[in-house]
């Protein structure tokens, strides 16, 4: 009986420091595949031989498992098209004039003063975040304040 209390200690004892490292972690919003792991791995290593996890138990955390991985994949497809979308957009002003919002630094209050600059679009960096080639210069494409013909 002593020892189903020491695997008990034990398995507190880890979701103790498990709980310490998160909390010294970067704040997320959920948890990781690896955090999941781990806790899954604790939970059967650490379980009373005589009670086991019951089998639907372990199946459901195991398509939880599964969910959480193919939210991720979804997460890293949408942000691919984003970044695919936001790269044409900005290839189809080229040619085009437009006016790009840049700051000119701040006032006394300490408030952004805000600038424009037109151009005509003459190249654009490819990449997540795109940049337009305007007047010999690169301006970030969520700048972007208006486009004219």
């Amino acid at each position: 009986m002593s020892d189903i209390r020491m695997i008990g200690a034990n398995s507190e004892a880890y979701m103790r420091e498990l709980q310490r490292e998160s909390s010294q972690r970067i704040a997320k919003d959920s948890l990781s595949k690896e955090d999941f792991l781990k806790i899954l791995v604790t939970q059967l290593t650490h379980q009373d031989p005589t009670q086991p996890m019951e089998d639907r138990e372990f199946i459901a955390q195991m398509a939880q498992f599964s969910a959480l991985e193919q939210m991720q994949n979804l997460n890293k497809e949408f942000s691919r098209v984003a970044d695919l979308v936001a790269l044409s957009q900005a290839t189809a002003l080229i040619g085009k004039t437009v006016d790009i919002a840049v700051s000119e630094g701040k006032d006394s209050a300490g408030r952004e003063i805000l600038g424009i600059v037109s151009g005509r679009v003459e190249e654009v960096t490819g990449g997540s975040s795109p940049q337009l080639y305007v007047d010999g210069k690169y301006y970030d494409y969520a700048a972007l304040a208006r486009v004219r013909e």
